[in-house]
């Protein structure tokens, strides 16, 4: 069922953004009366889900879900069409238009998808505004990772400054060290102020060792979530239950409990719990993945029973929302970009994700606002990627179109179709590297 739902939640996602983002093709096409064949969700090879025809455009659904395109008459694309090209331009093809209406054209669908992750993110703002845990509000401090571990941070250690800065969460705080190469963390550890200096390339070194965080948020584990049909469902758990142990080895927080499960894989263990005022042991079965089906409390209910961790709440109004909504647009794009760099190394390149690692980013069960906002972060990185100078990609044909409008010479059909197939081979390279990745995280369990 999680996987349903997860699965539903990314089709819905890429869905919207690849029919938005070929209709930012499509309609200044038309404007410019340049005829418009195909507009199709997901790709067609040999048969299709579903097709109609409307004027003289074919609409329709494939059965490959790789994203989805419109096949603009006169135009080196996908398609191959070589017979087309091979004949006279026509009036109504893409080749006869003016250089600039054909930019327009190719700049369309990287144009929408930047406008409406910034639009997303003004609604999501409006609707629900922006609700975080301050660094202060940290009442236990944080986890760190075993690579910042060994970097001299500590169990509980409480994140004071990062390169000299505030940041405003535990998660800023991250960032700024793993893309934003902070190197200096000044902590409250026991009351007394400690300043740890990080190794040069530390974010290398955590991308190596294969971890996802660095730093997490000390939860005290009471239990919120029983995962129906899984091991502790069918246990003696209960909701509200705070758990203290495993195997009578203390696990006071959420993320001890897990690590603590993670090395306990299709074993049976002894789980001691709170309840009012008793402390039982109970005997529940771990999975070959380490989980039994359990979930913390969130922020507002452990602050409803007195633990700290109070959240603040931004509200923003119709008019509010429109800067911070592109000023979030702004930074979630900057903040993608900048992580790029951690890609071109043998590690970073292991991180790269395909289909399986961006519907794991949604949540198990559906949740509006956090499916707007990954909607909108990935229409932000589907602009740039497409944007990207690469033959295939909107880009590639941005960068001949420029080439034109520079030197007064069109370029080269032949050159134009070479390119065109390198960079789909590149594409299609990349797509099955990207999935293998999975695949293989899958089987290890590592995804």
């Amino acid at each position: 069922m999680e996987f349903l739902i997860k699965a539903s939640q990314l089709i819905l996602s890429l869905s919207i953004l690849v029919v938005l983002h070929e209709m930012g093709h499509f309609l200044p096409a038309r404007w410019f009366k340049i005829r418009v064949e195909k507009f199709y969700l997901f790709f067609d090879p040999w048969f299709s889900l579903f097709k109609t025809k409307r004027g003289d455009t074919e609409y329709g659904i494939g059965w490959l879900p790789l994203g989805g395109y419109v096949k603009i008459s006169g135009m080196v694309d996908e398609s191959m069409d070589k017979e087309q090209m091979a004949k006279p331009p026509e009036p109504w093809e893409f080749r006869s238009k003016p250089a600039w209406q054909r930019l327009i054209v190719m700049v369309g669908g990287v144009t929408v998808n930047l406008l409406l992750g910034m639009l997303i993110y003004i609604g999501v703002l409006f609707v629900w505004g922006r609700e975080y845990l301050p660094l202060e509000s940290a009442t236990y401090g944080v986890h760190p990772s075993r690579t910042l571990a060994a970097q001299g941070v500590q169990e509980g250690d409480r994140i004071l400054l990062v390169d000299g800065v505030k940041p405003r969460t535990v998660a800023d705080a991250q960032k700024e060290i793993m893309i934003g190469g902070a190197r200096s963390l000044e902590v409250d550890r026991n009351g007394q102020h400690v300043k740890i200096d990080l190794a040069p390339g530390y974010n290398q070194m955590a991308l190596d060792s294969g971890e996802k965080e660095i730093l997490a948020v000390r939860l005290p584990f009471y239990l919120d979530t029983l995962e129906a049909g899984k091991n502790a469902a069918k246990s003696d758990l209960r909701k509200g239950d705070k758990i203290i142990a495993v195997d009578h080895e203390p696990t006071l927080f959420y993320e001890d409990f897990r690590k603590s499960l993670g090395t306990k894989k299709d074993m049976g263990i002894t789980v001691t719990v709170v309840r009012s005022m008793d402390t039982l042991d109970i005997g529940v079965q771990v999975d070959g993945n380490g989980k039994v089906g359990v979930g913390p409390m969130n922020y507002a209910k452990l602050a409803a029973m007195g633990e700290g961790f109070s959240t603040v709440r931004e509200e923003y109004g119709l008019l509010a929302s429109v800067p911070a909504g592109i000023s979030y647009g702004l930074e979630t794009l900057g903040g993608y970009v900048s992580s790029l760099k951690l890609l071109f190394s043998k590690s970073g390149a292991g991180q790269i994700g395909g289909f399986g690692a961006i519907g794991s980013m949604f949540p198990a069960s559906w949740d509006w606002q956090v499916f707007w906002n990954m909607t909108a972060f990935l229409s932000i990185v589907l602009a740039f990627m497409n944007i990207l100078p690469i033959p295939a990609l909107d880009g590639g044909h941005v960068m001949f179109l420029l080439y034109e409008m520079l030197t007064k010479r069109v370029p080269n059909q032949r050159v134009m179709e070479v390119a065109q197939m390198v960079g789909m081979a590149l594409l299609f390279g990349l797509i099955l590297f990207a999935n293998g990745n999975d695949l293989f995280k899958w089987v290890t369990g590592r995804m």
